[in-house]
């Protein structure tokens, strides 16, 4: 009779653990592999109880924007119950809004009108540190109010450098957590004094649907933004049987356009039917870039070729951002020596549309290139900043001998090229497309949940 009493027991265990098994897999969020128990012995779905206060410049064309983006994107599918915008840590553009896909402005509005009760979300303040409560310059203080009213907060940063300053580290360790994007920047900040229990690593993620090769079609590349080479006179647009390096960047000396202009300069003449497009915007400077390449050769004295100057057209026109897919079409190959990357936005979209990348194997970036989907450009040193804000701070000084070597190889050995292209695609669809990443904050966010039981 005990046998038969133990059997029916061990029957009925099972039964409920088939039952919750098939309850499990019928949840959403059973594709990420988590499903649990709640007090009341029922398996429970915590994240879709969730809210969330998103501060971020969404409305303005900045790298936290682009990122912030890329993540309410990926969170849309429904696994979190409420998700709300607000504009915070810089200012409005409207140029910028205006070239935004439709669905993402309608997104966008939507989020941006969503009600939520702060004390029932989680808040995540998304910009730089010192945009943090209290800020230290004019923005909507993230988050609203102080620390306390919110169910947990948390910062979303990133630097460039070796270091974080002592009033940043002061301010992260103020979060419940602060989310980094890389490894780098895991050591970077923990080194600077942020209390290492405190950081999580979550990834950018890119919109590969967005930027995708095989759904547009090619820019046409204006040549009216010549500055250095014999181009087609008679022509508006750049042929497209040039060979053309695009590179994107603000106009400062982190991103490493001395580094650019002189490798490419020296490399490549008239004799080579090679193009160097870069498309910037001035950064606590004026425009005039065209003179600052002319100052830039001469203050160098780098001497033009005996068939001529290579060709270089700088472009500090707006590109709407519907276009951006096709600008990166229509070149063969995208290069950014920079000194520093919290993470490498243009990069990982030119990844994203199959261009072969030459960037700093340094920083941010070294999370997702590898030598299979990209070329890593070696540093001679790092060097320390001289003036600024982040004096005393170092970053790479990249080798310019060698990023001649590597856009000469490019250019040269196109298929091998082309191969890390096509790889670096396959990387950022399966490693850092939205829906991975989504399941990466999903995984944090019931981490969270779980570790707190908050909700």
């Amino acid at each position: 009779m005990k046998i038969w009493a133990l059997a029916a027991a061990a029957a009925a265990i099972l039964a409920a653990i088939v039952s919750q098994y098939t309850l499990c897999s019928h949840l959403l969020l059973s594709r990420l592999g988590i499903c649990w128990l709640g007090s009341s012995g029922v398996a429970v779905a915590p994240a879709r109880n969730l809210s969330l206060l998103w501060m971020a410049p969404f409305f303005s064309p900045s790298g936290y924007g682009s990122e912030a983006l890329s993540y309410v994107q990926s969170l849309r599918g429904g696994e979190i119950s409420k998700i709300k915008i607000v504009q915070h840590g810089d200012l409005e553009d409207y140029q910028y809004w205006n070239g935004l896909p439709r669905e993402t402005k309608k997104l966008l509005l939507r989020m941006n009108g969503e009600e939520i009760q702060l004390r029932e979300s989680i808040v995540i303040c998304h910009s730089e540190p010192g945009a943090w409560f209290p800020p230290l310059f004019s923005t909507v203080p993230c988050p609203p109010g102080d620390y306390r009213e919110p169910l947990y907060v948390i910062g979303r940063t990133m630097f460039e450098t070796d270091r974080l300053s002592l009033e940043h580290v002061k301010r992260c360790n103020a979060m419940d957590e602060v989310w980094v994007p890389s490894q780098f920047n895991v050591e970077t900040f923990a080194s600077s004094g942020v209390l290492r229990s405190k950081l999580v690593k979550v990834p950018q993620a890119v919109d590969t649907h967005f930027f995708d090769p095989g759904r547009v079609t090619p820019l046409k590349l204006s040549t009216a933004g010549r500055v250095l080479g014999r181009g087609s006179e008679d022509s508006e647009f750049l042929a497209r049987s040039s060979f053309v390096f695009l590179s994107i960047f603000k106009w400062e000396t982190r991103k490493g356009w001395d580094v650019l202009l002189q490798a490419f300069l020296e490399e490549f003449s008239a004799d080579d039917d090679v193009a160097l497009y870069v498309l910037t915007s001035s950064y606590h400077s004026d425009g005039h870039f065209g003179d600052k390449v002319l100052e830039f050769t001469r203050a160098m004295g780098l001497e033009e070729h005996s068939s001529g100057w290579p060709r270089v057209y700088i472009r500090d026109a707006h590109v709407p951002q519907v276009d951006l897919p096709r600008l990166y079409k229509a070149a063969n190959a995208f290069v950014l020596p920079s000194r520093g990357e919290g993470w490498g936005r243009p990069h990982v979209e030119a990844m994203a549309m199959e261009l072969p990348v030459i960037a700093t194997n340094w920083s941010g970036s070294t999370e997702f290139m590898t030598p299979d989907n990209s070329y890593g450009l070696a540093v001679e040193r790092l060097s320390e900043i001289k003036e600024g804000a982040f004096k005393g701070h170092k970053w790479a000084e990249p080798s310019v001998s060698e990023l001649r070597s590597l856009m000469r190889r490019v250019f040269t050995y196109r298929d091998e090229a082309g191969a890390k292209g096509v790889q670096a695609r396959k990387d950022m669809v399966t490693k850092y497309s939205p829906e991975k990443i989504a399941d990466v904050i999903i995984k944090e966010l019931l981490r969270m949940q779980k570790q707190r039981k908050f909700l």
